[in-house]
């Protein structure tokens, strides 16, 4: 029997549950909204000390309050006179072009649209990187482009008339003789005025080739002109043509031969982009084969770079480890698996870093894993933004609290470390903080930004946006879909493509959906655990055929049949 007073007592249990819940979510957007006041304050500390010192040159230098062109090596110039001939490329102001309107300063943004309409030129003779200067220059504007001729009217009526594009055209076509090589592969470095040089290097990474096409692609789209696409779309394809047997890249490359020169990779330096373009450009044009190639480089990644939580790297030829270290750009691999939906995952690796960032107050450039000890030369910490950058999609997908705390530890360390009367100073060493006198533009353009919408995510709403590796962002739009996949149709989620393939045992990944997903099978409902897992065929494990195994969720490799009749991972024992 219930006490007559039972269902009083479950009404004061249920007021008080949901008055605690309004507290607590109540306080979480309390502190939101705080943090986001804090990190718009350091956006601006950074952004008016380059703008008082360092501008219209490349960064600033925010200890001795001057400025450097970091992004170019000037080709026939007197360094002695660079003053009088070459005075930067604005590069700061144009990475924090998207930064200004998603903190909602449209006044500011149109002033710097106004100034580089009138004042930037690419006509310079000028030795540049094409990687970083298409992330950074050409990605920049491009985006500010869109963002100044979308409907929400950021710009007073009449006073744009497509400078930004008109600019950004003219870059890309000064990119297009990098590509001209016996494999399409682009030369690493390009002269703005006179194209590649005489003897230039043949040696570019993977990251530097094969992570061109979002900014690239989004030109054709804005132009109308094939070229920029095909061009970067080429030296993807031929990039995946020199994979290895195990669908692993290298890190270094010839461009002129198509051989590799360093064959050790992971998901770090010299790489990591080319996993992160691959999805991002599938997501922005639709295109299905760049899922095609993801799908298997990223089960590739799982299966021999994974070691629990961490990535180590290995030989792309067999497999076997070759060093055991985490690196500060690692970090953005958990806001990659976001996007497919590889949720568990994501948070434990990323949770490791969070605990290295804890243990050094920052996260340190080179970790060397074995030894469990930082790398002798690579303490420093130049304000990298991936651990944001993750932080805020795993935040994004779970609503967690706890993400929030992480991101309010970052801001706190930075604002402790790193924040200088001048701006914001990169930390040479993480043992003893050590200041460098460098303030990146990616500080701006990236782990401002991502804090940011990490407190406040209100420029997201009822919008959809790609970010480009450097944070630019990209609307996805249908008019840019070459066809728009058909798991990614609303009415059509967890449905699978055909009766065909639905013979077939298929992972999330395969079916394009996210692995939390209960998939729909016609006949039972499936709950998939990870991006990769194809569940055995039997719920007790029993096996016949090597057929009747699947995919192990979390090592990613293929399941196979004992001879006493199981599945399992017997071949790995």
């Amino acid at each position: 029997m219930f006490s007559p007073n039972f269902g009083t007592w479950v009404l004061m249990f249920l007021l008080v549950s949901s008055t605690f819940v309004h507290s607590s979510m109540s306080e979480i957007d309390a502190k939101k909204r705080y943090m986001r006041e804090k990190v718009r304050k350091m956006f601006y500390h950074a952004y008016d000390n380059y703008m008082a010192h360092a501008f219209p040159h490349d960064e600033l230098k925010p200890l001795s309050k001057t400025f450097t062109d970091s992004l170019s090596e000037l080709g026939n110039l007197n360094l002695e006179h660079l003053s009088e001939h070459y005075n930067g490329s604005a590069l700061t102001l144009i990475e924090s072009l998207s930064s200004l309107v998603i903190l909602g300063n449209n006044t500011e943004f149109e002033r710097a649209v106004r100034w580089l309409s009138e004042n930037l030129s690419f006509d310079v003779d000028v030795r540049t990187n094409l990687f970083e200067c298409n992330i950074r220059v050409l990605g920049g504007l491009v985006s500010a482009h869109i963002l100044a001729t979308d409907s929400r009217k950021r710009l007073v009526q009449g006073t744009y008339r497509n400078e930004l594009l008109i600019l950004a055209e003219d870059l890309g076509r000064r990119f297009l003789p990098a590509f001209d090589t016996p494999t399409g592969l682009p030369y690493a470095w390009i002269n703005l005025k006179y194209g590649v040089m005489e003897n230039e290097t043949t040696e570019t990474s993977t990251s530097g080739s094969g992570s061109l096409i979002l900014e690239m692609g989004a030109l054709t789209r804005l132009t109308g002109d094939p070229r920029y696409e095909s061009a970067a779309l080429r030296a993807l394809r031929k990039l995946w043509s020199m994979r290895s047997s195990l669908n692993l890249l290298g890190t270094t490359l010839d461009v002129s031969t198509g051989e590799w020169i360093e064959y050790s990779s992971g998901i770090g330096a010299g790489v990591d982009s080319f996993y992160e373009y691959l999805i991002k450009a599938h997501i922005l044009f639709g295109k299905e084969e760049l899922w095609r190639m993801f799908q298997s480089a990223y089960l590739a990644v799982q299966k021999y770079f994974r070691h629990g939580p961490w990535y180590h790297e290995a030989d792309m030829r067999t497999g076997k480890a070759t060093y055991w270290q985490l690196t500060s750009l690692q970090a953005f691999w958990p806001g990659v698996q976001v996007l497919i939906g590889d949720i568990a995952a994501a948070n434990s690796s990323h949770r490791e870093f969070v605990y290295v960032w804890e243990k050094f107050g920052v996260l340190p450039e080179r970790y060397l894993l074995d030894h469990q000890m930082l790398h002798p030369t690579e303490k420093y910490y130049p304000l990298r933004p991936e651990l944001a950058e993750s932080t805020f999609y795993l935040y994004q997908a779970t609503k967690d609290p706890w993400y929030i705390e992480v991101g309010k530890s970052m801001v706190d360390s930075l604002n402790l470390y790193a924040k200088v009367e001048g701006g914001f100073a990169s930390i040479k060493d993480v043992t003893t903080m050590q200041l460098e006198d460098h303030q990146h533009s990616f500080f701006l353009a990236e782990t401002c930004k991502y804090l940011y919408l990490l407190f406040d995510d209100s420029f997201l709403v009822d919008r959809n946006y790609v970010f480009t590796t450097e944070g630019h962002p990209l609307p996805v739009i249908s008019a840019w879909h070459d066809r728009l996949p058909e798991n990614y149709i609303p009415t059509n989620w967890t449905s699978i493509k055909s009766e065909k393939q639905a013979a077939r045992r298929s992972s999330a990944m395969s079916m394009q959906v996210c692995p939390a997903t209960t998939l729909n099978t016609g006949r039972s409902s499936q709950q998939v655990e990870s991006a990769c897992h194809i569940p055995d065929a039997r719920s007790d494990h029993r096996c016949l055929t090597e057929d009747e195994c699947g995919v192990d969720a979390t090592t990613c490799r293929r399941r196979s049949c004992s001879m006493a009749g199981y599945c399992g991972l017997w071949l790995f024992i």
